[in-house]
């Protein structure tokens, strides 16, 4: 089936009460995956009161008017069912796979707690999840080697008081100072049909699914008023930084990141381009240099280069490695400056196409589920209004040439725009220090 014939069959309604609903045909039939986008992040909060968008993930499975504490997993999990929800900076996803005839199951409790979940979240309720936040963080982030690494980036690639300063996570003081009256009020400000992008990916007809949706959410009423974001503007490179901690972690390792264009602009789709000839997959450079040439990084996992695809600010190039024994965090870290720095020497057409075939196969893999098409279906309507992006993303690299790669190489890949954080073994008590 072609994309244009794919994306043919993907449905889209409005609600009465702004909730957008998108449909696709499941490949496997027998299960409905049910993928619910709320467009709330962590880049609503402001200073003092973060970690609020990540505990509402949390929350909304505590119950809500008519559901008691924990049953939404507890019946999903009994039909053979699987659920679960995420939290970035951009959004809140919750979701579920059920058999197809449990989905009108599925979409009550849903709507359940969109509808009533205030009516459910008590002070008990508030205190016990906030301590398994904070058991998260501390499970996570404070006591994982490497943990803070990118609590650490996001704070020296963005300005304190910027929305994208801080992990979804939230600091422990934060999530100590939360009180139930703001929490109530986070909800209300945020969890609104009008701010929700629904998809279902089922065998059934999507007039019938349209129909399912309006019986059980048609009735909740859209946000009294629209909640905006703090502004994200940000302009000009991140500056020449640097950072060395010394922590028990097993080896040395190198984080470096780059500011580059938000996501969902050319520039960024050239930038995806140039980390995957860098640093995905055995044929990128990374890889053959400085594992396999060099020895100097570890093989498992060791060195790789990605991109943080944030909409609404500029998104972080980023590359990790973690040293081979023997192997310092300094001389790691000169080498990755080096081949990050060769990038703009040119790139040759079997290493363009390499990439290209790398970001499609993780495209298509990333769709070949009923679940993970939910998913981007999701994605691409809520950031982008756009579902049909789903089956149409992988043209937007085909155009893209490698003297265009360099150039934005060259641009964007300097030590003006760098910050690296190096991770050594600590020799004594944890100690950091700045470089100039």
């Amino acid at each position: 089936m072609t994309s244009n014939g794919a994306a043919r069959q993907i449905s889209q309604y409005r609600l009465d009460n702004g909730l957008r609903l998108i449909t696709a045909p499941a490949a496997t039939g027998q299960v409905a995956a049910v993928n619910l986008w709320y467009g709330v992040g962590s880049r609503h909060e402001v200073p003092g009161r973060t970690g609020f968008a990540h505990l509402f993930e949390h929350l909304m499975f505590e119950g809500s008017g008519n559901v008691p504490k924990g049953e939404h997993f507890k019946v999903i999990e009994a039909l053979g069912g699987e659920l679960n929800a995420s939290t970035s900076s951009d959004r809140t996803n919750y979701y579920e796979t059920v058999p197809e005839p449990a989905l009108d199951l599925a979409l009550w409790l849903e709507a359940d707690r969109l509808a009533t979940l205030r009516d459910g979240v008590t002070q008990e309720v508030l205190d016990n999840q906030r301590d398994v936040v904070k058991n998260e963080r501390r499970q996570r982030y404070d006591n994982q080697p490497y943990g803070t690494a990118f609590e650490r980036i996001l704070a020296h690639a963005y300005p304190e008081g910027h929305p994208y300063h801080h992990p979804t996570i939230g600091s422990m003081a934060d999530l100590d100072a939360a009180d139930l009256d703001y929490v109530l009020s986070f909800h209300k400000a945020h969890y609104g049909p009008d701010n929700l992008v629904l998809t279902v990916v089922s065998s059934l007809e999507p007039e019938d699914v349209r129909e399912r949706v309006a019986r059980y959410f048609g009735g909740i009423p859209a946000r009294e008023t629209v909640a905006t974001a703090p502004d994200a503007s940000l302009e000009g490179p991140i500056g020449s930084k640097s950072l060395v901690v010394e922590e028990q972690v097993p080896a040395p390792a190198v984080f470096v990141v780059h500011r580059v264009p938000p996501y969902g602009t050319r520039e960024f789709d050239v930038m995806n381009l140039a980390s995957a000839v860098l640093g995905q997959g055995q044929g990128s450079r990374l890889y053959r240099r400085l594992v396999v040439e060099r020895g100097l990084a570890n093989d498992d996992g060791g060195a790789s280069s990605d991109l943080f695809d944030f909409r609404y600010t500029q998104s972080l190039f980023f590359i990790s490695m973690i040293a081979r024994d023997g192997v310092s965090g300094e001389e790691l870290e000169t080498a990755v400056f080096e081949e990050t720095a060769a990038l703009a020497d040119g790139i040759g057409e079997d290493e363009l196409e390499r990439a290209r075939a790398v970001l499609e196969r993780d495209h298509f893999q990333s769709i070949s589920t009923p679940a993970g098409l939910a998913n981007t279906l999701s994605s691409y309507t809520q950031l982008f209004d756009d579902p049909e992006l789903v089956y149409t993303w992988p043209e937007r690299w085909a155009s893209i040439t490698a003297d265009e790669v360099v150039d934005y190489a060259k641009r964007l890949l300097t030590p003006e725009n760098r910050f690296s954080l190096r991770y050594e073994v600590a020799t004594s008590e944890a100690a950091e220090k700045a470089e100039a």
